[in-house]
């Protein structure tokens, strides 16, 4: 075993891998670019990016980040978010229950209206309350930032683990059109198309639209009848507009729309005996055993009973944004303002173990409801050559939502079981600053605090009712309301360091801070809407009420370039000290299972990133990266209640967080040929190797790991004269390795047995792609 798992090593760091980034100036001050040796920086790879709210080069900014061009995602088949974990080290998005982000090892299950993610997703800087709407947003991007760590300061809200941030193409002064296609198995048709037309020196229009359809991965069991397919049949569209009324003044407007339909087969396949061997009783907290090895693609994928009927999602989001930038001297105000809508209409099927040792028993789900958000940032920096550069600003932001969940015979003898919940409304203030002071022309230190506040209240039922429309004659309710009110300053310390003109050394100290919230269930005695809240159906309130979580982050990281920027190399060493982790689950409360949220102890988190670009000449580029992660419990002590109120302790000091596997490797090489007519043939692969990692059913608790796998992609594209148009052949997955991206356990309760159910990743996928530019 020990041999086999060096060769895999081995194997990684010879695979081939996948284009360069893009490079994109034009938001840098043309001064700056122009000054050696930025503009040496530029011209030889860097990237520009907005990490830190201002433009910089990727290389000049003290912090970790993976920045990936818009042509370099398309090359590199990213044309979701959930595909950037192939790319990004310390990076996994899930889209179970939405897009659940992991960045070393911290993340967050709670995907419900009231829950908060542990990173932040933006959209051209602007936060997403509800980031399961945009796998839709990945077309005519100019590039993707993902930051790790703890980014409270400057980005606020929800960015304890990091942010991933897509940032659109903006109207230029230049007419402009594109249009890509592309075909694969699953019957997938990707496409999207663009045009830029600049009316005058003021006004210059960009629209852009795509279309996302394919059929499900997985496959059904004998006998199934309904259907499947499409998993996914989605159209979007965007329309901004660029008003420049002076140089030194500029609004940006924007409007998107999209339309999600397909069938929610995430629901996932039996796994006891696919993916693991079914464990003796629900007590038993030792690592679930491993069941899938040998086994097929197919055989992984096939779900292990009939759905009730057809699934269906009809879901739409749209909104609106606007961006407005004022240089009025030594200082450049900007305003980002937003609001969006989402409204979700889902029905699914929710498997439970089967009664008496019976066959899995499928049961069905409808969800609705409607999510509005609003958003306001008024920011205000510096933009002079002085010492001295300052950002301060303020933020406000609500959101709220009316849902409806309802379960129909969940619950054995209620044909019913339902969680009506409206309003749930999360309002978060917050003002900043932050200030960098060169102590020298090399040496600079960095100083930045946040005050948040946040405001969360909810009021709605869990109901058992006899038919579809609640009668209070036949029927209960027992009230969920509670409200709750959480402050905190968040604050960052850092220094870098000019070693030579290409090379940046940094160390930094930051916080992260992700506020409370409330359980289901109310205080006994309080009165919402004329009902007060009884003895029987309250919560004590260290179980009703769960705390903040927070997290200090210390760090140490290097940047450099040498041999004439033939290599590129960035190094970070980080080290956390998490606490109060949010666990989301479902327990059994009045009889009935709901989603619960509970504080875990402490968890420490250290581990090591390298990355490396070797571009030897023009033709040939290398990429290699490493990261090792250690991500622990060091104080969690759950006691869930079992069967007949059995209280069992159990001890998760040492266990590993969700979704941090100890190392990963991917290395890759892309070749480009020149032909005689000007165009070109580009062959392009990568090889990504991954430790085992673990999935927490914390409902039990019981971890289920997933065994290291290989995951490795190749293209081959021919780029016409000018490239002015291209057609390319992918192949993604090559291994058909299937993993395990989401685990739940249902316990043997409410009458039936225990059963283990587990989402799938994707498995081979491959195609051609096309696109063409006017």
């Amino acid at each position: 075993m020990r041999e086999r798992n060096r060769l895999l090593y081995g194997a990684a760091f010879v695979a081939l891998s996948a284009s360069a980034p893009a490079v994109y100036a034009q938001d840098v001050p043309k001064s700056e670019l122009e000054a050696a040796p930025l503009a040496d920086a530029v011209a030889g790879g860097d990237i520009v990016v907005t990490a830190q709210r201002t433009s910089s080069l990727a290389s000049k900014t003290p912090i970790a980040l993976t920045a990936i061009g818009g042509d370099a995602l398309r090359t590199a088949g990213i044309t979701n978010a959930t595909a950037l974990g192939d790319q990004v080290p310390n990076l996994s998005i899930d889209r179970t229950g939405g897009l659940q982000i992991t960045i070393r090892g911290i993340t967050s299950r709670d995907n419900t209206e009231k829950g908060d993610p542990s990173a932040a997703f933006l959209l051209d800087g602007i936060y997403i309350a509800r980031p399961q709407a945009q796998e839709v947003s990945f077309f005519d991007i100019d590039r993707v930032e993902v930051l790790r760590g703890p980014q409270g300061t400057l980005y606020g809200k929800n960015t304890t683990a990091g942010v991933v941030n897509v940032i659109t193409k903006k109207p230029s002064d230049k007419f402009e059109a594109a249009a890509n296609v592309a075909y694969g198995n699953y019957d997938s048709i990707q496409a999207d198309a663009m045009v830029n037309i600049p009316v005058n020196a003021m006004l210059a229009l960009r629209f852009g639209g795509s279309f996302d359809r394919r059929d499900s991965y997985l496959i059904k069991s004998a006998g199934d009848r309904n259907k499947f397919d499409p998993f996914k049949n989605n159209l979007s569209a965007r329309a901004q507009a660029l008003f420049t009324f002076s140089p030194d003044i500029n609004l940006l407007i924007k409007g998107d729309y999209s339309r999600m339909r397909g069938s929610d087969s995430l629901i996932g396949v039996v796994a006891d005996g696919t993916f693991y061997r079914p464990q003796p009783n629900q007590f038993d907290y030792t690592d679930a055993v491993y069941a899938g090895a040998g086994k097929s693609s197919a055989d992984l994928r096939r779900r292990g009973y009939s759905l009730l009927g057809d699934q269906s999602t009809r879901n739409h989001t749209w909104g609106v944004s606007g961006e407005f930038n004022w240089d009025f001297g030594p200082v450049m105000l900007t305003y980002l303002g937003s609001y969006r809508e989402f409204k979700r209409d889902e029905f699914a099927d929710t498997v439970v173990g089967g009664v008496a040792g019976g066959a899995p028993t499928p049961r069905n789900t409808r969800f609705t409801g409607l999510y509005t958000q609003q958003s306001h940032e008024v920011r205000f920096a510096t933009t002079g050559t002085g010492p001295l550069k300052v950002q301060f600003g303020g933020m406000y932001f609500r959101e709220q939502s009316g849902i409806a969940l309802f379960l129909k015979d969940f619950v054995p003898g209620v044909p019913y079981f339902g969680f009506p919940q409206d309003p749930t409304i999360v309002k978060s203030f917050g003002v900043f600053g932050q200030a960098t002071y060169s102590l020298t022309d090399t040496l600079r230190i960095t100083a930045g605090a946040r005050y948040s506040k946040d405001d969360k209240s909810r009021v709605g039922l869990t109901v058992m009712q006899r038919g579809p429309v609640f009668n209070p004659a036949t029927d209960s309710s027992t009230l969920n309301s509670a409200s709750a009110k959480f402050d905190k300053i968040t604050w960052r310390a850092g220094v870098d360091f000019d070693v030579n003109d290409r090379t940046l050394l940094y160390g930094s100290v930051s916080t992260g801070y992700k506020a409370g919230g409330f359980n289901d269930g109310c205080e006994a005695g309080v009165a919402t809407r004329g009902r007060t809240c009884t003895v029987a159906e309250s919560r004590p309130l260290d179980r009703l009420y769960y705390k903040p979580e927070t997290l200090t982050a210390y760090e140490l990281g290097l940047k450099t370039r040498f041999a004439d920027n033939a290599v590129r190399l960035t190094l970070a060493a980080f080290y956390y000290d998490y606490n109060n982790l949010q666990l989301n689950t479902s327990q059994i409360f009045l009889g009935v299972p709901v989603n619960y949220t509970t504080n875990a102890g402490k968890a420490r988190v250290k581990g090591v990133e390298a990355d490396a670009t070797i571009t030897p000449d023009s033709r040939n580029r290398f990429d290699l990266s490493f990261s090792w992660l250690d991500a622990e419990y060091t104080d969690y002590t759950p006691n869930p209640i079992g069967q007949n109120g059995q209280i069992v302790p159990i001890d998760y000091k040492g266990r590993a967080l969700d979704r941090s596997p100890k190392y990963v490797a991917s290395a890759g090489y892309s070749y480009s040929q020149p032909l005689g007519n000007g165009g070109s043939i580009d062959f392009g692969a990568r090889s990504r190797l991954s430790d085992s990692y673990v999935i927490t059913a914390f409902n039990v608790p019981r971890q289920y790991r997933q065994p290291s796998f290989t995951r490795s992609e190749v293209n081959l594209t021919y780029n016409a004269p000018d490239h002015r148009w291209y057609v390319q052949g992918f192949a993604k997955n090559l291994e058909n390795t299937i993993t395990v991206n989401a685990v739940s356990f249902n316990p043997p309760s409410l009458g039936r047995d225990s059963l283990t159910t587990v989402v799938p990743g994707d498995p081979r996928t491959y195609g051609i792609r096309a696109g063409v530019k006017f």
